[in-house]
């Protein structure tokens, strides 16, 4: 695991754009993991304006989200197939038909998180996963004890996490109590994993997820043991690091990092 720690929070988002766009430049073809949330809004914004602006091509690329409430359809406001239609999808190039989300509405659940499974590895994996972190640590909605070979699945969500989200539901009783999740092996095999996080009330969870021990209950911590995860962060979210002066040595004399410094 790498971390790079930015002065501030739009560089942390012009890092993860940056490092989104060189795959997007090296392989037009890339597949890449999506996540939704706050945090993104972002850095979808940013790539958004280098399609605009600089001519960021998605044409080619495929993409396969995290998750997804089960019991929204694609068209309700708070389903993340509508958030990433609005914050990415119809602000890019991308064809709709290359862009994939767990069907939260499937008669079969059970079934649509293997089709889902099967759907990737015919994509021939994911190149890069781009990830969040919530308060509780966990990544996509897998929640304190998931185990860390998991496979996509549907999970029930935990109380913390239905009231950080509710708010942002017209009615926060209408949220979903359950949601269909990539696991954290699914996670795990992609060929890098990307995570953004911002602000001060991410700094404990990152400095547990990065620094701590690796446990279920924190499924942040099963990135330690992927061989290649960038964490990308601003000054508030590392600001309980241990490590920073480290960090910060790798960042600046690693010669993976010198086009983006």
């Amino acid at each position: 695991m790498e971390i790079v720690i930015r002065e501030s929070h739009q560089s942390a988002v012009n890092l993860t754009a940056d490092i989104i766009a060189n795959a997007l430049r090296k392989r037009p073809d890339v597949v890449l993991g999506l996540a939704t949330g706050r945090t993104m809004e972002a850095l979808y914004a940013e790539l958004a304006r280098r399609h605009r602006e600089e001519g960021l091509d998605f044409s080619k690329a495929t993409t396969f989200n995290l998750d997804e409430y089960i019991g929204l359809p694609p068209e309700d406001p708070n389903s993340y197939r509508y958030y990433m239609k609005t914050h990415l999808f119809d602000r890019v190039n991308i064809n709709p038909d290359r862009t994939h989300l767990p069907d939260g509405m499937a008669k079969n659940i059970e079934a649509e998180c293997a089709l889902y499974e099967q759907r990737i590895k015919s994509a021939g994996g994911i190149d890069l996963q781009l990830l969040g972190i919530g308060r509780s640590g966990h990544i996509g909605f897998n929640e304190p004890l998931s185990a860390l070979f998991s496979r996509t699945r549907p999970k029930a969500l935990a109380p913390w996490t239905i009231q950080q989200n509710a708010p942002l539901f017209p009615d926060p009783s209408l949220m979903p109590r359950r949601a269909i999740t990539m696991g954290v092996g699914t996670i795990l095999e992609a060929g890098r994993c990307l995570m953004l996080a911002t602000g001060d009330e991410k700094a404990e969870v990152v400095a547990k997820s990065a620094e701590g021990p690796m446990t279920a209950m924190l499924s942040a911590t099963a990135l330690q043991l992927h061989p290649q995860c960038t964490v990308i962060v601003d000054e508030e979210a590392g600001a309980r690091l241990t490590n920073r002066e480290y960090y910060d040595w790798v960042f600046e004399n690693e010669p993976e990092w010198e086009p983006y410094r």
